[in-house]
């Protein structure tokens, strides 16, 4: 992506902000990539992590800290509260221009055992930042809402949470049309909460069996890096009401955990299928193919509702659902993958 200076001298707010993509976000953005922004507002309902992540972020020793880092006590800042309270949400959003909503809850058999807790946060928190932006005419220019591939044709409660969260932010480009609202979605994040990665790489380094759910088991991998990339690029390119689908590998879990474990010969056991989990994940749907776009390295599904289209003809980029089953990438690739992301990796095991 050419350099963008869209977020310079912006006021930010992540909300989420302590969790795997908003730590990620936070780096990136106080490294300038996308211009300074004068202020990032960590929102957040757990001070045990904003504690942590404040001590990570403001006492670094790496070489170019003191250029990176420059100016970040005055520029992080943190905030204790959750995106169910309107009040503390409606607080956090005074003096904001652009935010980051990437609070969820994500994890999917939680979120089948606990289903209305995943929709207070998932749903009412996405209505709440729609809600009070309009409510109080706040100045913000844009809110990019963090999707995944299970909100696409969801089985579980947590896709189907996030899917209603997509559809609620979309919606609000009529509600409060001086806000551009837009969303990304995109798959398993490497290194993060809820991947397998890690589970894999601590039993392979306590050689231990490696544990699949089922044999025919498919993701979407990427980075967080790679994740961040799609965050930046539909506040570079995107327009109210689209989605960026990032174009990533996707692998069989089976060859994943033969690629983690390397030249150890360690058992694979199948543990049977989780409550809510799918076979095979979907990033773009059929019926989403004939409004989806080719931008680069990303797909964008246009908005389902017509009148927040602007009406520019295309040639649909897909005939058929964007499917984790298709196109499955080899055990060495996997293993150069896992590797472009092993610090990524070793950062978040280090961190539980």
């Amino acid at each position: 992506m050419a350099e963008s200076k869209k977020l310079e001298g912006k006021r930010i707010l992540v909300t989420g902000g302590t969790g795997s993509l908003g730590q990620t976000l936070v780096h990136r953005l106080l490294a300038g990539e996308m211009g300074v922004p004068a202020r990032i507002t960590v929102f957040s309902r757990d001070e045990a992590k904003q504690h942590y992540m404040r001590l990570d972020f403001l006492h670094k020793t790496a070489a170019t800290d003191d250029v990176i880092y420059q100016n970040t006590e005055e520029i992080l800042n943190f905030r204790i509260g959750d995106v169910r309270d309107y009040t503390a949400l409606t607080a956090a959003l005074r003096d904001v221009d652009v935010v980051f909503h990437a609070a969820a809850l994500k994890q999917v058999p939680s979120c089948e055992y606990f289903p209305f807790e995943a929709v207070l946060t998932n749903i009412y928190g996405a209505n709440n930042l729609a809600r009070s932006i309009k409510a109080n005419n706040f100045p913000v220019e844009k809110v990019v809402g963090i999707s995944t591939d299970k909100a696409c044709k969801p089985i579980n409660v947590m896709g189907m949470t996030k899917a209603l969260q997509e559809r609620i932010l979309i919606e609000a480009n009529r509600e409060c049309p001086t806000t551009s609202f837009m969303c990304v979605r995109y798959g398993n994040v490497i290194a993060s909460r809820g991947s397998i990665v890690p589970l894999f790489v601590e039993q392979a380094q306590n050689n231990k069996p490696l544990t699949v759910t089922m044999a025919e088991m498919t993701r979407f991998l990427l980075s967080l890096d790679r994740a961040v990339d799609t965050v930046f690029a539909v506040i570079d390119q995107g327009q109210p009401g689209e989605t960026f689908v990032p174009k990533v590998a996707s692998a069989n879990i089976t060859d994943l955990a033969k690629a983690v474990m390397g030249e150890k010969d360690l058992p694979i056991v199948f543990t049977g299928i989780r409550p809510g989990e799918k076979i095979h994940e979907i990033m773009v749907s059929e019926e989403e193919c004939f409004r989806t776009k080719e931008l680069g390295e990303y797909y964008v599904i246009v908005p389902v509702l017509p009148e927040l289209r602007d009406g520019t003809s295309f040639e649909p980029a897909l005939s058929k659902e964007y499917s984790s089953s298709d196109d499955n990438i080899s055990i060495d690739s996997l293993r150069e993958l896992i590797g472009s992301a092993s610090m990524e990796i070793k950062q978040f095991l280090s961190r539980q």
